[in-house]
């Protein structure tokens, strides 16, 4: 169930506060002491309270979306909402930590969900995804929301939806958990992580949670979309990679007629399934051994392999311009700064390879994710620094600051401490790109109750300060700053 923290830094002290959010699915199952809603990778019991028959005929009710909105903090016209991957968010108070409003955003398009990672543009107009499933196949769609509210009650209204795309694979729309935007573009990477909507559509009939209907595809490339944002017109080329799995994307911004797109990306889909109670269970068998793989079988639950070394940063180039006179067979990326390659093989097909944004340093801390940026500043911009957690976990178990330029990169960690996500606060009138502080939950699983929130120079990586929290805090996702007005 959705946890939501709140750490206020005011008058030289640190106070912390928690609360469940109070969403149907949290009352449901507390008032029934019992999983009553379906989650990603659980199933709900069948009601003791009804008959055989009763309990029989559940299992042909579609699952209904939950709305335990666990995944992150966003906004939307300058308020705050808690957001999962259904079509339904929450309004909160973000002072008390209360839910004020239930949203669905299926009331105001024609979505069947949006991503918990929209971005924002300088004057507050925001952009997300969401899929819409008909008759005729699945779709992605690219969602607008107005900078403002004309009345105070208002949530989203005005939002609309800029363009359609249709899936590659009408039944199995791909599966993704972000996007990338620049100054004049929204980027949309289809991979091959699949959603076999039949399986989830019948999930409760089979008694399998939603998780059994994703599935890594490795026989599709993955394709990149780029949407004009003022137009909503699709670019007709279609930019080609080898299959990868993406979750979060870490900036991307346009430079002498070339989209620079710079992700967090693993060659695999397998990461998905890391999670499975199995496999946590495997990893804390190895861990007592000493030792860092999960063995097994051949399935994506048990295959033999290490899950905590497989995603690393990376950056494709993608020309913007390619028209009848583009030449074939060749790298069109003039860029000397980037080894990236962007090759016409046909009339609107490009097919890409990335560039590694990191060392054969990054490696030693298990790759990296949870990417942040300076993103106020920098979003959309060039830029020369990110900031994620270390993997060799399958939880982050270090902080790193990465040089895109240099490729070098400032490491913080002790043993037993696992961070999360790293949020960049610039500092005030900063005029370089670093000048800040990075914040992150250190939660200590081996030690009771010493959870502290950290405190880095972004600068320098240093050690500033940590407020301790007499609360043991569970590991989470995402996380914003703002600063009081």
């Amino acid at each position: 169930m959705a946890l939501l923290h709140q750490f206020k830094i005011a008058r030289g002290q640190v106070t912390y506060k928690s609360r469940f959010l109070s969403s149907d699915s949290y009352q449901a199952n507390k008032e029934n002491n019992r999983i009553t809603v379906s989650e990603f990778g659980t199933i709900t019991l069948p009601d003791p309270c009804k008959n055989i028959f009763q309990r029989f005929l559940s299992r042909f009710e579609l699952p209904k979306p939950t709305d335990n909105a666990n995944v992150s903090f966003v906004t939307y016209k300058g308020d705050y909402y808690v957001s999962t991957e259904t079509t339904i968010i929450h309004k909160l108070d973000p002072e008390k930590l209360e839910t004020t409003q239930k949203v669905d955003w299926s009331k105001f398009i024609a979505v069947n969900g949006a991503t918990a990672h929209p971005h924002t543009e300088p004057d507050g107009t925001t952009y997300n995804m969401g899929n819409s499933y008909t008759s005729k196949g699945a779709y992605y769609n690219i969602i607008r929301v107005p900078p403002t509210k004309r009345t105070e009650e208002e949530t989203l209204e005005g939002t609309t939806v800029l363009c359609t795309i249709p899936s590659s694979d009408k039944t199995k729309p791909s599966y993704y958990h972000s996007f990338a935007m620049t100054e004049n573009y929204v980027v949309f990477v289809e991979q091959p992580i699949k959603m076999d909507l039949f399986k989830i559509v019948t999930g409760k009939l089979r008694r399998k949670s939603i998780s059994d209907g994703f599935l890594w595809d490795p026989k599709r490339n993955t394709i990149f979309h780029v949407i004009h944002k003022k137009t909503g017109e699709v670019s007709s080329v279609k930019y080609l990679a080898k299959p990868l799995s993406t979750f979060h994307q870490i900036n991307a911004y346009e430079e002498d007629g070339f989209l620079v797109l710079d992700m967090c990306a693993s060659d695999d889909g397998l990461a998905i399934a890391n999670y499975n109670i199995q496999n946590l269970q495997q990893v804390r068998r190895s861990s007592r051994r000493g030792r860092r793989t999960v063995e097994g079988g051949n399935t994506p639950n048990e295959a033999k392999r290490d899950p905590f070394v497989s995603v690393f940063p990376r950056r494709f180039v993608l020309p913007l311009h390619v028209d009848q006179d583009t030449a074939y067979d060749q790298n069109l990326n003039a860029r000397h700064s980037s080894t990236a390659t962007a090759i016409r093989i046909a009339r609107n097909k490009v097919c890409c390879t990335h560039e590694d944004l990191h060392g054969e340093d990054l490696h030693h801390y298990g790759g990296l994710e949870f990417p942040q940026i300076n993103y106020a500043k920098y979003n959309t911009r060039p830029y020369r620094y990110f900031y994620g957690c270390g993997f060799r976990h399958l939880v982050g178990d270090s902080l790193i600051k990465m040089d895109v330029h240099s490729k070098s990169m400032k490491v913080w960690e002790q043993p037993g401490f696992y961070p999360s996500e790293p949020i960049f606060v610039p500092s005030p009138g900063a005029a370089e790109e670093d000048d800040g502080v990075i914040l992150s939950v250190v939660i200590t699983p081996n030690k009771d109750r010493s959870t502290f929130l950290l405190v880095l120079d972004a600068r320098t990586f240093e050690e500033l300060g940590r407020a301790r929290v007499p609360v043991n805090i569970p590991y989470g996702f995402h996380g914003t700053f703002t600063a009081a007005t």
